[in-house]
């Protein structure tokens, strides 16, 4: 069944995290009913698990949203035999977590402690307001020079988008596209060398596109690799979560008490734009959000402490 689903969710250009996501989810599913096959369950079994899932695991509403999904998912797509649209089950009533935002001084003190290979990525997810894996994602042709844009294609929930490219960042990024096209022609070389991923259909449209600079990755690995898939000879991308252990490091070093994350730079991107008196749809259409809800957590953030009501206490001081 996995090897099904896996099937399936890559013919519906589901990401690999996703994919993980979902059959992690389908697992502890089966899991906790004694692994029984899914097919002999159904409506019962789901609403049983997601009341599982916010009475014992106290899990948050988008948490238990994906257990969801993952399971209808499984039911129309795997076992033909879709669950009912009238599911009863305890839907989680715990509130969202206020991203944690660092100031501009903060972000600038992070990055001077980064490594140059980790310091451009960084400083697109905090100038572009890039997710990690949209990052280290990008290829050349994705980066629009002219216009001063980045184009997202197939970002979170399989949107595609245009984001900002700050003019401080074109000089780095023109010498890192350099650095790919060297790694491409001593690639060329290797006769064992399959050529860069491609999306989807695209290999059979473009047979000659996946040797082309334009479609290698701006962040390539150090060294070439075999596709888990196929087993061809390919150089992938910078590992994701290498940039998670340089900004875990650089906070660190940087003296910075709080929990930063790569995504923690989206958060802090969002919050300045709405300080700098930017409106919430022009926030919400930068970040890629398809409900302006999702947006305004960072509003609550700004009507915190002094950015909000002033304290009682400060009229006594």
């Amino acid at each position: 069944m996995t090897d099904r689903l896996h099937d399936i969710t890559h013919s519906h250009h589901y990401a690999k995290k996703s994919i993980e996501t979902y059959i992690g989810w389908i697992a502890a599913y089966i899991n906790f009913h004694n692994k029984r096959h899914p097919a002999s369950m159904g409506n019962n079994e789901v609403e049983l698990f997601l009341n599982h899932l916010v009475i014992t695991k106290n899990v948050a509403s988008r948490t238990q949203t994906t257990a969801l999904n993952s399971l209808v998912f499984l039911y129309k797509h795997i076992l033909q035999s879709e669950l009912s649209l009238d599911l009863n089950f305890i839907k989680s009533s715990r509130q969202k977590k206020l991203p944690i935002v660092l100031t501009q001084s903060e972000i600038s003190q992070i990055i001077q402690q980064l490594s140059k290979r980790n310091l451009l990525v960084v400083s697109l997810l905090y100038g572009s307001r890039l997710r990690l894996m949209e990052a280290v994602k990008l290829r050349v042709q994705d980066i629009d020079f002219d216009y001063k844009c980045i184009r997202i294609w197939n970002g979170k929930g399989n949107k595609h988008r245009i984001v900002t490219l700050a003019q401080e960042l074109i000089p780095a990024l023109r010498n890192q596209i350099c650095q790919v096209d060297e790694y491409l022609q001593l690639d060329l070389i290797n006769e064992m060398y399959a050529g860069v991923w491609m999306p989807h259909k695209l290999s059979k449209k473009y047979p000659k596109a996946n040797k082309s600079v334009q479609w290698q990755f701006i962040f390539p690995s150090y060294q070439l690799s075999a596709d888990p898939e196929t087993g061809e000879i390919r150089r992938h991308h910078f590992d994701h979560s290498g940039i998670r252990k340089a900004i875990k490091s650089a906070t660190l070093k940087a003296g910075i008490n709080k929990l930063v994350t790569p995504h923690t730079f989206r958060h802090s991107f969002a919050t300045h734009l709405l300080q700098s008196g930017a409106d919430i749809r022009t926030v919400q259409t930068q970040l890629g959000h398809s409900d302006v809800r999702t947006t305004q957590i960072y509003t609550h953030v700004l009507q915190q402490g002094a950015n909000g009501v002033t304290s009682p206490l400060s009229y006594l001081l």
